[in-house]
């Protein structure tokens, strides 16, 4: 039986969820624009910059530096 509180444990732990509704109130910190959430890569797109903000353990890093290009 494995616990979680053990730092040993091979159980990964959950990340808690994005929760969708913040969406509304977050821009683009670079272009002040509307952002796309990514469920299957954990992100926030903007499309004007070409960035990915990636979300981790469910808090959006809304910053251009942690930001990541997108692909074209």
């Amino acid at each position: 039986m494995t616990d979680a509180s053990d730092p040993t444990s091979t159980t990964p732990k959950a990340s808690p969820p994005f929760d969708r509704h913040m969406l509304e109130a977050l821009i683009c910190p670079q272009t002040q624009t509307t952002l796309e959430y990514d469920a299957d890569r954990q992100e926030l797109i903007s499309r004007a910059a070409g960035l990915a903000f990636p979300i981790r353990d469910g808090i959006p890093i809304m910053l251009v530096d942690e930001a990541r290009p997108l692909d074209d």
